[in-house]
This record gives C-alpha cells, structure tokens and sequence, in this order.
C-alpha cells in the first residue's frame, strides 16, 4: 500500500518536473533570491541547481551582507504589516482602539506590532550600513551609478514608509511628533507650505492626515518599493559585486553561490531574525495616551531612530538644519554623476570623502542628540489652538478687555 503510494507521489512529481518551465524561476531572480541565470532548455530541478552552481567573486563575504538583511527586515515588515492591517482601523474613532486590541487581545498581536517596530528601525541602520560600504568602497561610480541611484531612493522611500506609519497609532506621541515634523516641513522655504498642506490635509493634523497617511503607508509606497527592488536587482545582477581596487580575478577563482554563499545567508537570516523579535519580546514600544488635538502631553517617547534624528536636528539647528541635512542627501544621490574619476581613491578626493563622512557622521550625531529630547516646544501656533478650543482668551485679547473695563469704570 505504502509502495503504490510512494510511487504515485513520484510519477506526480516527476510530471510536474516534465511540465514546468523553468523561466518560472526568473521570477526568484527579480526577487534578489536568486543570483545564476536561468537555463530553459532543461528542466526546472536541473535548471535551478545549475543557477546554484554559479561562482562568485572571491572578494563576496561577510561585509556584502548588509543590503540581504535590508532585504530580509523589508520582508518581515511587509508580512507583520499585512497582519496588523487585519485589525487596525485607520480612522480618528478607532485607530487608537484598535491597537489597544491588538496589543492586548489578538494572539501574539503585541509581538508582531513589537517586531513590525524594531524591524523599522533595523532596516535604517542595515540600509545606511551597506550604503556606507558602497560609498567608502567607492562601488557608486561607474558602470554602476544605476544601482546607487535607486538604492538611495529605496532609502527614501524606507524613510517615507517609517513616516506615514508613525502617526498610525494615533496616541499623544505619535500625533504630536508628527505636528512638530509638520510644522517644520511647512516652513521648509519655496515647497514646505505645498508639501505640508498635501500631507496634511487639513490646517493641522487631523483625521485627513491619517488617512493619507493611511494610504500611502499601504498603497501607494508598497508598489513603488516592489518597483525599485526589482530594478535594484537588475542592474545589480548586470554588473555584479563591485571589485576591491587593483584586484584581478582569475577564471577558477570564487566561491559556489550553493552551499557556501547560501549557508552564509541563512547563518545572517537566522541571526537577524532572532535579533528582532528578542529586542520585540524584551523591549516592547509603549502606548501613550489617546491623541488629543488640543491638549500637549507631558513628555514624548520616541519609537523610531529617524524621529530622533529628526528631532534633533529641529531643535538645535532650526528649519534650516533640516534643510540642509536634506541638501546633504540630494548631495549623496547626484554623487555618481558627478564623481566618475575609477582611478583614484577617496582619500584624493577630500571633498567627496568630507560629504560622506558629513552625510554618515551627522546622522550618528544627531540621533545622539535626539535620543535625550523627550518633551514637546511650546509654539504660537500650538497654543494659540489650545486656548481657543478652551475658550481661553489670549493676552492680547485679555489686555484689550482690561482696558475695556477700565474705560467703562472711568465713565463718558
């Protein structure tokens, strides 16, 4: 009985094998699983252990593993993201107790929002990592300043994603921190008022601004993640690992992709994951209070590594740090273009030297800074909102009504 049923099960098998195209595996390359082509001509086993066998360079090693766990902490927020999502109810009513339910009620709802949490700020950190072996490696310049481009767009759409999510919550630090980035963005000169008020929504953080939010944390930046991934992966795979300077690689030489890069893989999976839900299970986020509008809260804890930079550059260097923490980073996007000397080194280039140390040094700094900033700035704006939902009156309206007073006791 059990014979004829191993035999069955082997005559399906070997069917499936017969019948499947092996260009179904082009699909895995898209997805950076991937790295040998693709032969169609054989079946789609034998086509995959020969993509397998593909050789790389003998400089691959432990330190090109960044961009994989970058990968790897995309793909655990996008599967906690999508559980979240099954309960979380974007809307000012019920945004707030719906991670009240899931951080108390759904199985294991804490662990995954905690794990959704830590992966965003891991992500950062493993993203600016491999960015800074590609820049000090000098693997920006050509042939391969396409991959470089749309890496550092993936960074910004990171950084994109980790903002819209952050307000979600909808309690008292989430919401004010969002109201100070706002309001910094807003007077950010010639785009800030146009940007803010498409972010926003609304004259101030409102239910409008969560459901844009909303809608673009799971619309609209997911699709352009997948499309830059894919293109990430491409010319990736065109033009391969970047090369130490000086180096010649012999035509034996290199390492198989199967089993000796693949181990290295799951040994750094293994570990980033039991990193990130060991940090989830002993240091979970805490919820604030529900977010209230007109009503500052007492201090602010901050849940993520880009509000801390953010933070601390508002406080200490003003609208103007922001800008030009932002001009740093268009300086690293167009840096390609622009150095595209391969002969020499970083250190005869001072200049591109001095705005990567900048650019990499001053997001260490600043996270520094802002990791000690746990209250909210008062602001005329801020206040003046909170008196008149509280039918305060102002001092300047207070003082026009002493006078006032003063007159009709004086008498005509």
């Amino acid at each position: 009985m059990f014979k004829r049923v191993r035999t069955w099960l082997g005559q399906i098998g070997e069917d499936i094998r017969q019948s499947t195209d092996a260009s179904l595996l082009s699909s895995m390359r898209f997805l950076g699983l991937l790295y040998g082509r693709i032969d169609r001509e054989l079946p789609i086993d034998q086509a995959l252990r020969k993509a397998w066998g593909r050789r790389l360079p003998s400089y691959v090693g432990w330190r090109h593993m960044f961009g994989g766990i970058a990968y790897l902490l995309f793909m655990v927020l996008v599967v906690t993201g999508v559980l979240l999502s099954f309960y979380y109810r974007p809307s000012v009513d019920e945004a707030y107790a719906s991670l009240q339910y899931i951080a108390t009620e759904v199985p294991f709802g804490w662990m995954i929002r905690d794990l959704h949490v830590w992966s965003a700020n891991l992500i950062v950190l493993a993203i600016l990592a491999h960015m800074a072996r590609v820049f000090f490696t000098g693997a920006y310049r050509p042939p391969r300043e396409t991959s470089w481009l749309v890496g550092v767009l993936l960074l910004f759409v990171v950084l994109a994603f980790g903002g819209t999510g952050y307000l979600l919550p909808w309690d008292q630090w989430a919401y004010w921190t969002s109201t100070e980035v706002m309001s910094v963005i807003g007077r950010t000169p010639v785009v800030g008022g146009a940007i803010a008020g498409l972010l926003t929504g609304d004259v101030f953080v409102s239910g409008a601004t969560l459901s844009r939010f909303f809608a673009l944390h799971v619309i609209v930046l997911p699709w352009a993640a997948f499309g830059l991934l894919v293109l990430h992966f491409v010319v990736v795979r065109k033009h391969g690992t970047a090369p130490p300077r000086g180096h010649v690689e012999t035509q034996d030489a290199g390492t198989p992709f199967y089993p000796d890069h693949l181990l290295r893989m799951v040994i750094v999976s293994a570990l980033v994951l039991a990193v990130s839900i060991s940090l989830a299970a002993l240091f979970p986020r805490a919820i604030g209070d529900p977010a209230t509008p007109f009503e500052l809260p007492e201090g602010l804890v901050s849940s993520w590594i880009v509000v801390d930079v953010s933070l601390g550059l508002f406080r200490t260097l003003g609208v103007w740090g922001f800008v030009g923490f932002s001009a740093l980073g268009l300086l690293m996007v167009i840096l390609p273009l622009v150095d595209r000397d391969t002969e020499k080194g970083l250190r005869r280039k001072p200049v591109v030297l001095g705005v990567g140390l900048l650019f990499f040094l001053g997001f260490l700094a600043f996270w520094a800074v802002g990791r000690q900033i746990d209250s909210v700035p008062p602001s005329v704006e801020i206040e003046s909102r909170i008196l008149e939902e509280r039918a305060i009156p102002t001092p300047e309206a207070s003082d026009v009504s002493a006078d006032g007073d003063a007159e009709a006791r004086q008498g005509p």
